[in-house]
């Protein structure tokens, strides 16, 4: 993700700060030393500039340093986002049941940096998150679409007991 986080309080659950801790732990003690010396191994291979494993290894080793800044500078910047309410309104760190034309769904709200859309959990800056954030039972969340608008009613809200 390319977000410009310099200075910028980035919201999170606590397990989504675990997560991008892990990350960033696993990148610099595990990958970058086995990358550095892959690339060392290369660069003793001889002529630099025809040796595909070395340009391969020094592009990857440029992306996992630019990842391992971007999660340094989210990870200085987290906030972890407590739920003190009883859950009575939609805000990161619960979870919301929504009906659709019929069909329920049911949404994990998180930071923008957890955010998997394939797990359901949507970030609280989507367009959908946006629009159910502040949300009580029994009211809806309208969000366009290519199709047109979509109207999500909100069935239930579950307070997070681990985030």
């Amino acid at each position: 993700m390319n977000m410009d986080t310099q200075n910028k309080v980035v919201h999170v659950t606590k397990n989504g700060l675990n997560a991008l801790k892990a990350e960033l732990e696993e990148l610099a003690r595990v990958k970058r030393p086995a990358l550095v010396e892959r690339l060392e191994r290369a660069r003793q291979e001889g002529d630099l500039s025809e040796n595909s494993d070395y340009i391969n290894a020094k592009e990857e080793l440029e992306f996992l340093d630019g990842r391992i800044d971007e999660l340094k500078e989210v990870v200085g910047n987290a906030r972890v986002v407590s739920q003190n309410g009883n859950g009575n309104h939609v805000d990161i760190g619960t979870t919301v049941i929504v009906e659709q034309n019929g069909d329920r769904n049911e949404f994990h709200i998180v930071g923008e940096w957890e955010a998997d859309p394939m797990k359901k959990k949507i970030s609280h800056e989507s367009p959908l998150g946006k629009q159910l954030v502040g949300k009580k039972v029994g009211e809806t969340a309208e969000v366009e679409a290519p199709a047109g608008i979509v109207i999500y009613k909100i069935v239930d809200i579950k307070k997070a007991s681990s985030d």
